[in-house]
């Protein structure tokens, strides 16, 4: 039987999840492959969707059924209203989100026909959610069961969500930005891929003057170093082959759906919003991670980041053995 998406129950604050991150204005373009450096060739289409992590994993939230407030911010641009709609569909609270004088961030993304893709982020306004913007919404930040980061807002921006948080903290450093060792040892779980999680590692066993071995350069040994260096839980994303958990002494492998990828833009998105929905819904990690990597699996069956989104009652994809 195939499952459908679970309704969450009612926060512990006004908001389940609050997202304090980048909101931007997808331009999507379709390719046969990938150009190599220095090449030029014809494209398919190109469609202008919302996009952004934090406007994604926000929308990913609050699709699920967890009441998603974001914080964060758009330009007075013509990129501002596409760059919103979704999060507007999606129901997120944005009352947090300030309109500021200048461009709304802008994504260019590449979509080869296999699904994979390369993207170029200018930040635009998302420069602006530093310290002070953040702290203008201390209270909703503090309210929230799960508040979730990740890294294209100024640092300053997340340590400060970092100190305001009193939930569960969920931190996707993507991209790797230079921040506070303390909001990386917050984290609970600490989200990354297999590139990122070797960066993070290393800066911490740098931090503490540690030698930023990881053994055998396994998947598990980076899950363990960071483990060993404080972090209170990761998720370790593996694309196609799911995700490992670390936390203590566990270690799991999470599987995921085998699916024919149309296109994985905001898919690690999808992940982070649907294990934030799960640990919201009172879920254990390993529980959220296993339901995150369904709904990212849905996500990659079709164009663009949030549209591909499940809502409440969609069937998901089951792994088989």
């Amino acid at each position: 039987m195939t499952a459908t998406t679970p309704a969450a129950p009612p926060p512990d604050g006004p908001h389940a999840v609050v997202v304090v991150g980048s909101t931007n204005a997808d331009l999507l373009a379709r390719v046969g492959v990938h150009p190599a450096p220095g090449e030029t060739i014809l494209g398919e289409r190109m469609d202008v969707l919302p996009g952004g992590k934090g406007a994604n994993q926000a929308v990913a939230a609050a699709r699920l059924g967890s009441p998603t407030a974001l914080v964060g911010a758009v330009g007075d641009d013509a990129f501002a209203e596409p760059a919103l709609a979704g999060l507007r569909e999606a129901g997120v609270d944005l009352s947090a989100l300030a309109v500021r004088s200048g461009a709304t961030g802008v994504a260019l993304v590449a979509v080869a026909a296999d699904g994979e893709n390369s993207i170029v982020v200018i930040p635009g306004v998302n420069a602006t959610v530093d310290a002070d913007a953040v702290r203008a919404h201390r209270d909703v930040v503090g309210a929230a069961a799960v508040v979730v980061l990740q890294g294209e807002i100024p640092r300053s921006g997340i340590e400060e969500a970092a100190r305001a948080t009193r939930g569960r903290l969920i931190v996707n450093l993507a991209p790797v930005i230079d921040v506070d060792a303390d909001v990386l040892l917050a984290a609970d779980p600490l989200v990354v891929n297999e590139h990122e999680a070797a960066l993070v590692a290393a800066a911490l066993g740098a931090a503490d003057g540690a030698t930023p071995a990881t053994e055998d350069g396994s998947d598990e040994a980076v899950v363990t170093a960071l483990l060993a260096r404080g972090v209170r839980s990761v998720v370790m994303t593996l694309g196609a082959r799911g995700a490992l958990v670390g936390a203590g002494d566990l270690l799991e492998q999470v599987p995921t759906p085998c699916v024919d990828a149309v296109d994985t833009t905001g898919a690690g998105d999808a992940f982070v919003g649907a294990l934030a929905h799960g640990l919201a819904s009172g879920d254990d990690l390993v529980t959220a991670a296993r339901f995150a990597a369904r709904v990212g699996a849905y996500a990659v069956r079709s164009v663009g980041a949030q549209s591909s989104y499940p809502g409440l009652g969609d069937e998901l994809p089951e792994v088989t053995a």
